[in-house]
């Protein structure tokens, strides 16, 4: 097979233009969680995963030697938008990390403080009473 039957213009132009619309989604959504309105996030919108699971399995899929065997403005718009994909994609990673981090750690001090409130009282009598094991914070952690 020659590097010219390897042409398939119409397939990066759609990974192009699915990239597109992804970078979109997670820009939003990089502004909906520094705002902190996680409830805003573009992505968890069912057609935005139908798009993100389409993208993954065309990308996936995808020979780089189409990429390579394009014209040149197309192919510099393919590594120019996949690279900005990447990108944006690494922010939205670090941005949920963040988020998780915070709301990990307001669990974990809310179940501290009510693991202190309702500690035993300690007592100078002449046994101490069997002082039960803390819960943890899964217990008030309603999500899990």
């Amino acid at each position: 097979m020659t590097q010219r039957g390897l042409t398939d213009d119409p397939r990066i132009e759609r990974l192009i233009a699915m990239a597109e619309r992804l970078i979109v989604a997670l820009e939003k959504d990089i502004t909906a969680l520094k705002s902190g309105n996680p409830e805003r996030m573009v992505s968890l919108h069912p057609e935005i995963q139908k798009l993100t699971a389409q993208y993954g399995r065309e990308a996936q899929n995808f020979d780089i030697r189409l990429a390579r065997s394009a014209p040149a403005p197309l192919r510099f718009r393919f590594v120019t938008i996949t690279a900005r994909f990447r990108e944006v994609l690494q922010m939205h990673a670090r941005m949920l990390i963040r988020v998780k981090n915070a709301s990990e750690g307001m669990v974990q001090a809310i179940a501290r403080e009510v693991e202190r409130i309702n500690a035993p009282m300690r007592t100078y009598g002449p046994r101490p009473t069997a002082v039960p094991k803390p819960s943890g914070a899964m217990l008030f952690n309603r999500v899990v």
